[in-house]
């Protein structure tokens, strides 16, 4: 490697790869161990994905490992739906875990790590109300004060936690602190909740736990029993690492240790799993997996695919300072992507007949280029005949100057095809055009033209006996404002009208009946679409993943 190569690529290491670097090159470890900890109560989004690339990413780089943890503690919102999403989800962007674990395979030596405490004077079953607990900590500028129970002995510590385990009090009726410092500057070190009651049904150890750790003790916890070297979180997590710190070294367990990177959000959209759990129980979506959410199964199944997403996530890098990024450069890396790897076919979304007058053949089969980006996706054969169909909006009567697409007495190519020009229109009593008589050039054939005419229009077109009906699903931003969670009222109250318009009656070169959805398609002049997972065999169902241009920064919006 040249010295300027090297300089390059140390200069392209973002703070958290430095850290590492400067970990391993001093020897601190030999290797290191990242972890993604999600909580299984609800589906991954794109805010997931950026972590993902992120703690993946540095051990493909450096070598080591990352555990996929599930920080299941909170048996009241978690299911197995959610873990088997997310397991899905990792999977489909490109990751391998090395290890699938639970919060809750550590519960027992999370339990007896909190009696570690109590035997140290370090922590203490508290009676108080949330209310009161609260009160009791003051406030950022007025010091907190400890109530009577922190006097508790070790003895009456030990036998309150105990019964709290064994199902002797009710939700609420006691929690177990830790004892550090009520008086910090920082208050989640005043004396934080280590473990609280929950009689609920856990979707992995059932009703064997009656309580349950809160994150700060479960997650720094977790970290040391597997290990882990770089504990990557989020800048609202910043408070949070002086109890983690705090926590491990009176535990005397392996100490790992917390790093924090600031959020990227996404622009016309949120990701508040609250936010996106009200979208799906009020209907305002179909599911998790709605292509308009900003869920990864969503992107999915509106035809993003993986290569973009994690090119998205490398593209905004990571820093220390939250900024909102616009959704416009994820839909650029789709369409980067898309392009290289979409197979190229021909669908009029709203048609219009042509009939070629003097076309005197039944029909005949030409070529046509699956991906003019990937030579190797070879050409398919499509058939011509003298009745097509061709888009409403491609023709126009009473054309402006400049007006390149068909028109009476006007030429246009037709794409794979011919050089056609409009002769007749004919109209219904209404005054609605329904057929366009034309006539063709048969020295003007794509390859082989050696009629020396020269169009500037070209359009694409599908066979009036040689097709198959479709719907198209065109989907758009879900929100009409760029923060809909930080404008005045509530956040549905700006969802885009227009987020989801359905087309009937599109017709589509038979090409497209044999689609399955991994396929991804470049509908010519149209846009980027995909077969949707739940389309009927009867009538295939399209979704537009992203348009071939950014229409909204086109229209300034």
């Amino acid at each position: 490697m040249s010295v300027d190569k090297h300089v390059e690529e140390e200069k392209s290491l973002n703070f958290l790869e430095e850290i590492v670097e400067n970990d391993l090159s001093a020897g601190k470890y030999q290797s290191i161990m990242t972890r993604f900890p999600p909580e299984p109560n609800g589906y991954l989004h794109i805010g997931h994905a950026s972590s993902i690339c992120l703690n993946f990413g540095l051990t493909q780089k450096f070598g080591g490992g990352t555990n996929l943890r599930f920080d299941d503690t909170n048996p009241v919102t978690e299911d197995t739906e959610y873990v088997e999403s997310i397991k899905e989800d990792i999977k489909w962007l490109g990751f391998e875990w090395k290890n699938e674990l639970y919060a809750s395979d550590y519960f027992e030596t999370l339990y007896e790590f909190a009696v570690r405490l109590i035997n140290k004077g370090l922590a203490y079953v508290d009676d108080s109300t949330s209310e009161e607990i609260a009160q009791q900590k003051g406030t950022p500028t007025q010091p907190g004060h400890r109530n009577q129970y922190a006097e508790r002995s070790v003895e009456e510590n030990l036998q309150l936690f105990a019964n709290m385990r064994a199902g002797k009090y009710k939700d609420g009726e006691k929690v177990l602190r830790a004892k550090i410092d009520m008086e910090s500057s920082n208050m989640l070190m005043r004396d934080p909740i280590l473990y609280r009651i929950k009689h609920a049904h856990h979707h992995r150890t059932g009703d064997a736990w009656c309580i349950y750790p809160m994150y700060d003790f479960a997650h720094g916890q977790s970290d040391s029993i597997e290990h882990i070297t770089h504990s990557i979180c989020t800048m609202e997590f910043v408070p949070h690492r002086e109890v983690y710190d705090w926590l491990i070294e009176n535990l005397g367990i392996f100490p790992s240790k917390q790093y924090e990177f600031a959020r990227r959000n996404l622009s016309h959209t949120v990701t508040s799993k609250r936010k996106l759990l009200q979208l799906v129980n009020e209907k305002y979506v179909s599911g998790w997996d709605d292509p308009r959410m900003p869920t990864i199964a969503g992107y999915r199944r509106r035809g993003y695919t993986p290569e973009s997403i994690r090119d998205f996530c490398d593209r905004i890098g990571v820093g220390k300072r939250d900024n909102m990024v616009d959704l416009g450069l994820l839909e650029f890396c789709a369409r980067e992507h898309l392009n290289k790897i979409a197979l190229r076919r021909m669908v009029v979304f709203d048609p219009v007949k042509v009939v070629i007058t003097n076309y005197d053949k039944e029909s005949e089969t030409l070529l046509a280029e699956n991906n003019p980006e990937d030579l190797n996706t070879g050409n398919r054969e499509i058939t011509f005949s003298r009745e097509l169909y061709i888009e409403r909006e491609d023709f126009m009567e009473n054309p402006p100057k400049k007006y390149f697409r068909l028109a009476p007495g006007q030429k246009v190519r037709l794409k794979h095809a011919y050089i056609i020009q409009c002769d007749e229109v004919i109209k219904d009593e209404a005054g609605n055009v329904i057929q366009l008589n034309c006539t063709y050039i048969p020295e003007s054939k794509s390859g082989a033209d050696t009629s020396g005419i020269h169009v500037k229009g070209t359009l694409h077109w599908v066979n009036a006996k040689d097709h198959i009906a479709i719907q198209i699903n065109e989907y758009d931003r879900l929100f009409t404002v760029e923060n809909p969670a930080n404008e005045e009222g509530e956040f549905q109250s700006y969802i885009n009208p227009h987020s989801l318009t359905v087309l009937n009656g599109a017709l589509a070169e038979p090409a497209l009946k044999d689609a399955v959805v991994t396929d991804r398609f470049q509908f010519l002049r149209k846009g980027y679409f995909v077969l949707d997972k739940e389309s009927p065999k009867d009538l295939l169902v399209f979704n537009r993943t992203v348009t071939l241009k950014d229409s909204w920064a086109k229209a300034g919006k």
